[in-house]
């Protein structure tokens, strides 16, 4: 024996509700809330893509952080040759100037002669 009710002969799928427009909101909701699922699955997924490239360029940040550390010391070991140089004569320092410069025209020269003659380049 079956009890009569509120929702007799109503269909199954709707919860005991007649078709009084419920289940149109309800299917509306479903589908909202399916939409807003995938939207926010992408958004984790993005946000973990995200995170992955942070962690990578901090690692290279670093990586470059401590070649740049590396260089500045051997700069500033030039540098500190270049002044003790510089402390020395300056008849020493222009003499070194004139021979690098006559050694330099003199390779131009060599060049341009061999070039004229066909032999290079």
């Amino acid at each position: 024996m079956r009890r009569a009710g509120l929702g007799d002969g109503a269909p199954t799928g709707n919860y005991g509700y007649t078709n009084s427009g419920y289940s149109v909101y309800e299917e509306e909701n479903e589908r909202l809330t399916e939409s807003l699922r995938t939207k926010v699955s992408a958004i984790k997924s993005l946000s973990i893509e995200i995170g992955t490239e942070v962690k990578n360029q901090n690692k290279m940040l670093s990586e470059m952080d401590n070649d740049f550390d590396s260089t500045g010391g051997l700069l500033g070991a030039t540098m500190g040759r270049l002044r003790t140089l510089s402390r020395g004569s300056q008849t020493k320092l222009l003499c070194y100037m004139m021979l690098f410069s006559l050694f330099v025209f003199f390779v131009i020269y060599w060049i341009i002669k061999l070039r004229k003659t066909g032999c290079i380049f």
